[in-house]
């Protein structure tokens, strides 16, 4: 068989999958061995121009961090387990997105999905830029194959009087830096959404805002409990930039492959 060369300039996530979870109770060690052992693989990195996925686990002590309360972003922000990201090639974003359609589309009649679970929420992001922590960081492109101990997802909504790039380049240049600086929160990926092709398989929440709202992929080195102090007061500094409303922050830990750990710690 004759495999033709991709061709690309470097190696850079130009887009990703961020696909949050909730297994129906009691189904939740049957639902990790099947997303881990099939459909990870299946539904994403085996396709082309995928490069990169990390799967990610919400305890019941983690989500009791999740703020705030009330959200556009979700109706019970207590809502989803397991996270998955993955990342696309740059410059590749519409062919990965077209496969991975076709693909879960044939998944679905050849009996390898999984129907007790619920789509919290599952959308493509473009990758618009990352901040690190250090001068010579983790890049972006290995932000998933990197050891980090865990995963904070914040959702930024911009007021409708702001511009994309002011609230943006706030974030980039003068919020996050100072954030993050002498933390465990070592590397921050921007994104914002891509809305659903119309024959995608998932059925989820409605997503009012979506088109104001920016996804920070905020990684840390070890336990998020261990830095929540600084999270916790980014909802506070973002309100006071005057530009925008944090509308979610949820901190992950990894799953570890080939276990169920963590699978009876949910609730």
């Amino acid at each position: 068989m004759d495999y033709p060369a991709i061709p690309h300039e470097s190696i850079e996530a130009g887009a990703a999958l961020f696909t949050l979870v909730e297994p129906h109770r009691g189904h939740e060690v049957a639902y990790n061995r099947w997303y881990e052992r099939d459909h990870f693989y299946a539904g994403c990195l085996i396709g082309p121009l995928w490069f990169a996925g990390r799967r990610w686990v919400a305890t019941r002590p983690l989500k009791e961090l999740r703020y705030p309360a009330t959200t556009p972003f979700l109706p019970d922000i207590a809502a989803g387990s397991y996270l998955a990201t993955y990342w696309i090639l740059k410059g590749h974003e519409q062919e990965a997105i077209t496969w991975g359609t076709t693909q879960v589309n044939w998944l679905h009649p050849a009996g390898r999905m999984f129907e007790h679970r619920d789509h919290v929420h599952t959308l493509m992001y473009v990758h618009r830029w990352a901040l690190s922590r250090d001068a010579d960081g983790v890049p972006a492109a290995l932000a998933l194959d990197h050891p980090f101990g865990g995963l904070v997802a914040v959702m930024v909504d911009r007021r409708e009087s702001t511009e994309p790039r002011a609230m943006s380049g706030w974030l980039r240049e003068q919020c996050l830096p100072s954030l993050m600086a002498g933390t465990p929160w070592a590397l921050t990926c921007a994104l914002t959404p891509i809305p659903l092709p119309a024959d995608a398989p998932v059925f989820q929440p409605e997503n009012p805002g979506v088109e104001r709202r920016m996804l920070l992929m905020c990684f840390v080195d070890g336990d998020p409990r261990e830095c929540w102090g600084t999270f916790a007061g980014l909802g506070d500094a973002v309100r006071d930039g005057g530009l925008g409303e944090v509308s979610y922050v949820a901190p992950f830990i990894p799953t570890i492959p080939g276990t169920d750990t963590y699978a009876d710690q949910l609730w």
